[in-house]
């Protein structure tokens, strides 16, 4: 770089870095960190400094996968900068806790932790003028409000869901017996839901290990009045008529405001969130495959098959007799059936992580094996890929109604599991009679979603509205 121009890139490094400053805090899973990074990276694209923030563990994970820097001045992105500096919370992760016990280690050592990253970015010149907080750590609201600074929600499910949580814990949801699988709830907005089309997470068969999880999100929801906004990971054209049909409800809920699909863009990919370094050689391998012949399986970072399931999947995906990548948890690699890795070599692809926005949008991926997990679902909208839907809990399940049975672009794979049900369901999804309409109906969703998150796009449009008035804002101050 010439003398000139080392210059000018540190006048403009200064000039950002005194630009008004937007802090990320994010629950520790790779679920949250994905929408939440890449709220921040759009943000910080529209010329502010961004924080991202999570705990010391996450923090470890991320600097050793991905290369970013704890603390420091960050990286440029479009007109701003983003920055990450993590917790000091005092776990390492060099012992695994369990959920629950995760999220009351939180409860007892975050808000310190946070309180004192704040003081820390007073210290340093760079004061937090908001912030900007997910669910599942609703303790950050409290320290944030204790600090006087302004902070926003990132819903990081649909707005669908979004709708059920706020009628359940308003008393406005009458949930029926699990048993009666008839019977149908009705809410504004809504297509007629079954109860095992609702989030488990308001079932009385919720199990112990998601309660913390479960009562976190309830306790969001008693306070959702208190943030100065809301943003949604989803897209008005989406979900426009559940966005308006709450604004009819009582007690009346905040405006949502969408700005998704959070999905990772190709300007932004440099800066990347992921805890686990995913397999490159997705893929190189997928570039050696045929247009749209791969079946793409991937159940999420949290989801754990026992060893009947995970080999009733293993031998679906194998009977199918197409080339597949499909990823399994390194926990769960050692349940594999015995000799399955050699038995499928050079038709199928095994691996720990993958680069799944790559994946999906590879022109040989033919179709997706998904938990539907809200960012899965949003991904697999704006890669224009059918699905075959397998949920398994939490709001999974009302994703998996809207991508069958509202977008019709997949089918269901039954539980139990069993490899009969697996290997029909992506033959129904790839070479069935209703394939060309599932995909034809994928591919238009993806237009939409990517208009949605094009200059002048919705969303877009969204994101900037916020800047403008959190500029005017920071600036009146």
């Amino acid at each position: 770089m010439a003398m000139g121009e080392e210059a000018a890139a540190t006048v403009t490094a200064a000039a950002t870095l005194s630009a008004p400053h937007l802090l990320i805090i994010c629950n520790p899973s790779q679920g949250n960190i994905n929408p939440m990074l890449r709220l921040g990276k759009r943000l910080a694209a529209k010329g502010l400094l961004v924080t991202f923030s999570s705990t010391a563990d996450v923090g470890a994970k991320i600097t050793a996968s991905s290369g970013v820097e704890d603390g420091g001045d960050g990286v440029p992105l479009g007109l701003g900068r983003i920055r990450f500096e993590f917790l000091d919370d005092h776990f390492d992760g060099k012992e695994e806790l369990k959920f629950n016990d995760l999220m009351t280690h939180l409860e007892t050592a975050g808000p310190p932790a946070f309180a004192k990253l704040l003081r820390r970015q007073e210290e340093a010149g760079r004061p937090v003028a908001c912030v900007v907080v997910n669910p599942f750590i609703p303790w950050a609201m409290d320290v944030a409000q204790a600090a006087g600074i302004p902070y926003a929600v990132l819903w990081v499910q649909s707005c669908a869901v979004f709708s059920l949580y706020y009628h359940h814990v308003h008393g406005l949801l009458d949930l029926p017996a699990e048993d009666d699988l008839d019977a149908r709830v009705k809410l504004p907005g809504l297509p007629a839901l079954s109860v095992t089309d609702v989030p488990s997470f308001l079932l009385p068969s919720n199990p112990y290990c998601f309660k913390l999880f479960t009562e976190a999100i309830l306790r969001q929801f008693r306070a959702i009045h208190r943030p100065s906004w809301v943003f949604v990971n989803s897209f008005s054209e989406l979900e426009r008529d559940v966005v308006d049909a709450l604004q009819s409800v009582s007690p009346r809920p905040p405006l949502l405001i969408p700005v998704g699909p959070l999905v990772e863009l190709e300007e932004e990919a440099a800066v990347r969130g992921d805890m686990m370094k995913p397999a490159d050689e997705c893929v190189g391998w997928l570039d050696t495959q045929a247009p749209r012949s791969v079946v793409y399986a991937s159940l999420g970072s949290m989801a754990v098959l026992s060893a009947e399931e995970l080999a009733e999947m293993a031998h679906g995906l194998a009977s199918t007799g197409r080339p597949f990548l499909w990823v399994v948890r390194p926990d769960n690699s050692a349940l594999l059936p015995e000799g399955y890795l050699n038995s499928i070599a050079g038709r199928g692809m095994v691996v720990p992580w993958s680069p799944q926005d790559l994946v999906l949008a590879h022109p040989s991926t033919a179709c997706y094996l998904t938990h539907c997990g809200w960012n899965s679902t949003l991904e697999t909208l704006a890669a224009g890929v059918p699905v075959a839907a397998f949920p398994m809990w939490g709001d999974q399940c009302t994703d998996a109604k809207y991508l069958v049975e509202e977008r019709k672009m997949g089918v269901r794979v039954r539980a139990p599991l069993r490899r009969d049900a697996v290997r029909d369901a992506l033959e129904n999804v790839v070479a069935g009679p209703d394939a060309g309409a599932m995909l034809d109906n994928a591919r238009a969703w993806s237009v939409v979603a990517r208009t949605a998150v094009a200059p002048g796009g919705s969303s877009d449009r969204h994101i900037q509205a916020f800047v403008d008035e959190f500029l005017s804002v920071s600036s009146s101050r």
